[in-house]
């Protein structure tokens, strides 16, 4: 998960899925396609980004942060991808590109370069949000951007699958 360190309505190819700021969901090419959006980490990867946070900073996400409607289009977006590729909505297997910067999956992938180290890539480890209001790498009450996307994914999971009639 990212975000592009873009205006709202700028598209980037590096990405499979983007997200505009009213939450509509873009796909680019096919998701086999081997894009560049993470560092050592684009095969087998699906790249899914929030067109937001131009001028962001740690202690701020710029004058176009993540909008509500991205938020919860890309735990959509999660979702539907996770369901359809039948992974678990875990650190495991979705993270930001923070959290994967910083080795976080324990996948040694590259020299960490994430919030927790350099902060080269940080993206998504605040939403600005009630729920994960702050820049905080090291916080672990749930409140890191990664862990609200993925929490409000499975939740999507379970709406779903309850709305399906599926147990």
């Amino acid at each position: 998960m990212h975000w592009t360190a873009g205006h709202y309505e700028t598209f980037f190819d590096d990405y499979h899925v983007s997200i505009d700021d009213a939450g509509r969901i873009y796909l680019n090419g096919n998701l086999s396609d081997i894009l560049t959006h993470t560092y050592h980490r684009n095969s087998g990867a699906v790249g899914i980004t929030l067109n937001a946070c131009v001028g962001a900073t740690s202690s701020s996400l710029g004058a176009e942060a993540p909008t509500a409607a991205q938020i919860e289009a890309m735990a959509q977006a999660v979702c539907a991808i996770c369901d359809g590729l039948w992974l678990t909505i875990d650190k495991d297997h979705v993270m930001t590109h923070g959290e994967a910067a910083d080795n976080e999956d324990g996948i040694e992938a590259s020299e960490e370069y994430g919030p927790k180290t350099t902060c080269e890539r940080w993206d998504l480890e605040y939403l600005g949000t009630d729920e994960s209001p702050a820049f905080s790498p090291w916080a672990t009450d749930g409140s890191r951007g990664g862990d609200i996307l993925r929490g409000k994914a499975n939740w999507y999971r379970n709406v779903w699958k309850d709305a399906e009639g599926n147990e």
